[in-house]
């Protein structure tokens, strides 16, 4: 059932309920748009690394993957692949072009939606400016079979409206002390305010699975003492030297050091993306993408 305390806090004031998600999720058959926030409580976790190499290593499986970079005041997926975009969402939010238009492509044909940076007019989006981007990503449903979202680090509106507006959440930490409180706090912030219940973990920068596991079982601990959420563990990246050798030649990891076992590790969690969600069921607030999932049901 859906949670009677929900409020309307999403954009598009509209509610679902969990009977119709659970019909649309049936007919659907998993053909939907998956749609996963990568974020973090704490900046300098790798996070973009995560999700750079998650997306061409899904696209090198026959995915088609589209990042979205959220980070709208310090952006840097295109930094990352070594591209120049001329447009980005500053200039859609600012209604200079459409979202197609500011498209650029990345390795494997990657589709990657550019942010600015530099720039604190939209690091703070109202109300239309989310509606418009809901609409125009609703536009390219047929489009992609997985959409990354890559948040700024923190708490703040804009990391709370992209992470819910998406169907799958993965918090990235690593074993610091501060990072690890960073992303319970965060949890617990979408958990008391936006009634999220279900998140994923990964654990970046670690030396052994041991360490990785221990972070695991620190969230896990607090989480169920104090918060009434699930957190599942999605895999760690080891801590690698070469990752800044990528970074210096604006490539990633995978392509460059493909045997290394940090590529092993992002395989790994590649692999465990594809799988098939446990359900995909609306969260009680409007997600991306759900256009398609209605249109899938009503095709049922």
């Amino acid at each position: 059932m859906v949670d009677q305390d929900i409020r309307p806090r999403d954009q598009a004031g509209t509610l679902r309920t969990m009977t119709q998600a659970r019909q649309t999720a049936k007919r659907a058959n998993g053909s939907a748009t998956r749609v996963f926030s990568i974020t973090s409580g704490k900046g300098g976790v790798g996070k973009t690394a995560v999700v750079a190499n998650v997306a061409v290593l899904l696209a090198k499986m026959g995915k088609r993957v589209l990042i979205l970079d959220a980070d709208l005041g310090l952006a840097n997926i295109d930094v990352v692949f070594g591209l120049a975009p001329s447009h980005n969402l500053n200039h859609f939010f600012a209604g200079d072009c459409d979202l197609r238009s500011i498209l650029v492509k990345g390795p494997m044909g990657i589709n990657i939606l550019p942010a600015g940076s530099g720039v604190q007019r939209f690091t703070r989006l109202d109300s239309q400016q989310k509606m418009r981007l809901l609409e125009a990503l609703d536009s390219m449903h047929n489009d992609f079979d997985f959409v990354l979202i890559d948040t700024e680090a923190g708490i703040s509106e804009n990391v709370t409206y992209f992470t819910t507006a998406a169907h799958e959440i993965l918090v990235v930490t690593t074993p610091e002390p501060t990072a690890i409180t960073d992303a319970y706090a965060l949890m617990k912030l979408l958990s008391n305010q936006y009634h999220e219940k279900q998140f994923n973990l990964i654990v970046n920068f670690i030396k052994n699975e041991e360490e990785a596991l221990d972070v695991y079982r620190k969230l896990t601990m607090v989480a169920n003492r104090y918060l009434d959420i699930s957190i599942d563990y999605m895999g760690s990246i080891p801590r690698d030297k070469q990752m800044i050798d990528a970074i210096r030649k604006q490539q990633v990891m995978v392509q460059l050091f493909p045997d290394s076992k940090t590529s092993a590790a992002f395989e790994a969690l590649a692999g465990t993306m594809l799988q098939e969600p446990r359900n995909m069921e609306a969260k009680g607030s409007i997600q991306f993408f759900w256009k398609r999932l209605l249109d899938f049901g009503n095709k049922g």
